[in-house]
């Protein structure tokens, strides 16, 4: 296999992990992960093995009741190094609430590490992210959201 192949592969599962979120599938999302993982979430305590699968569904299920989700993600490099491999970049949320209200946009950056199992496909191993939060230079914040930008009529 070459890393163009694999960084593909991560891609693909990249896709289930945002889809997974845009239709609110909690198995989904999980499907991407190694039975026993390391989560180092933002805000939370960390999580490893069986007990990071379990805080992720129990996470998972709270959000899917309260929000609709849409996950937009950016990918800024996927380095593959043997069997082993990382990608970093940006997980943008929206979240609508279900009980009506504004949108709520939140930007995470996060960093994982992917394993290849004995089948070939790749499983995040570890998983870390926080939030982001956007830039001001020369007095102009930078904006990620489109929505959030109005352009002048």
């Amino acid at each position: 296999m070459t890393p163009t192949d694999d960084t593909y592969r991560i891609n693909v599962a990249k896709t289930e992990f945002r889809e997974g979120y845009n239709t609110g599938d909690v198995e989904r999302v999980l499907s991407v992960f190694q039975d026993g993982f390391i989560d180092y979430s933002d805000g939370a305590a960390s999580a490893y093995g069986l007990d990071a699968r379990q805080v992720w569904r129990s996470r998972l299920t709270k959000l899917f009741s309260a929000f609709d989700v849409k996950v937009s993600l950016i990918i800024n490099q996927i380095a593959i190094q043997g069997d082993m491999a990382f990608d970093r970049g940006s997980h943008e949320f929206v979240l609508k609430p279900k009980a009506g209200g504004e949108p709520i946009f939140r930007r995470e950056r996060y960093l994982e590490i992917w394993l290849r199992t004995q089948a070939g496909e790749w499983k995040i191993f570890l998983f870390i992210n926080n939030q982001d939060v956007p830039e001001i230079m020369n007095g102009l914040r930078s904006s990620w959201f489109l929505r959030q930008t109005r352009l002048p009529v």
